[in-house]
């Protein structure tokens, strides 16, 4: 059965870095596309960023502070963020779909099968 534990969320000042984990079990890594979403208060479930397809992808509007790392070891999906900002105060998400071994991956909500719970991140001082 397949499932997504995300972690490392939490409340921190500005300007300091978090690392979140996806954590999926039921498929290896290169049998999924993971994608990582946040969901800001009062906004729509936006795609981050993505591993899958041999690849590792930030979207554009996140390039910059935020950066997609995997484990295969550990079938763990990672989102680091840098520099972090009261704007990026947002549950993120972790969700995936099980791979059609094609090139490439698209962080799009409505194309993950499966999610984790989230992790909360509070940006403040």
């Amino acid at each position: 059965q397949m499932q997504l534990v995300e972690s490392g969320g939490g409340l921190v000042e500005p300007g300091n870095s978090l690392r979140l984990s996806c954590a999926a079990s039921g498929f290896t890594l290169d049998q999924l596309v993971i994608g990582w979403f946040r969901r800001a208060p009062g906004k729509e479930r936006e795609g981050v960023a993505c591993a899958g397809g041999g690849v590792l992808k930030v979207e554009d509007a996140w390039k910059g502070r935020f950066s997609v790392s995997k484990d295969i070891a550990k079938n763990t999906v990672y989102l680091q963020i840098d520099s972090l900002e009261p704007d990026d105060t947002a549950a993120y998400y972790c969700g995936a779909s099980l791979s059609r071994g094609g090139f490439g991956c698209y962080p799009i909500p409505s194309m993950m099968r499966f999610w984790g719970q989230g992790t909360q991140i509070t940006v403040s001082s």
